[in-house]
């Protein structure tokens, strides 16, 4: 199974962008992880709120093959301990899925369509986070549950 971490825009922070490269980095000695980054959306000034959701969903949807399980990292999701997380990767991973991806939304959430094409919605936490944060804390978490899931030193409950 491969990990896909779909984001709208891209890390323009440094030391974010290189701490979360590095996690997926580690991530990827257990399981293929890559993040896609799709563009922002240019007209973005002109646009309504919900123009520009329709325009990234547009976008996400596009770049998702049927058979992937598709999971929104949103507010309203489901919360998880870090081993719960890792419970939830090692589930998808035995059922013969090839494509288990993770999509990070713009700013203002989601399109309906994309709702609609999720398959479940996971919260990283009840706080509000910026975009590039929330991928490094996604790419830590997925290091982390790797580690539980081969049950090295990394996780202390």
């Amino acid at each position: 199974m491969k990990i896909i971490l779909l984001t709208v825009g891209k890390t323009q922070t440094g030391y974010i962008k290189e701490a979360t490269e590095g996690y997926i980095r580690k991530v990827c000695h257990y399981m293929p992880l890559e993040m896609i980054s799709l563009p922002d959306i240019k007209t973005s000034k002109t646009l309504s709120e919900e123009e520009r959701k329709l325009k990234e969903g547009e976008s996400i949807l596009a770049s998702l093959n049927s058979s992937d399980r598709v999971v929104l990292l949103d507010e309203k999701g489901t919360e998880y301990t870090s081993r719960e997380f890792a419970g939830f990767i090692e589930k998808q991973s035995i059922t013969g899925l090839r494509r288990l991806v993770f999509v990070v939304g713009g700013p203002y959430g989601f399109s309906k369509d994309v709702k609609s094409r999720a398959d479940s919605l996971i919260s990283l936490s009840r706080m509000t986070f910026s975009h590039e944060m929330v991928r490094l804390f996604f790419a830590e978490q997925v290091y982390r549950a790797m580690t539980i899931l081969r049950g090295e030193p990394y996780h202390h409950d």
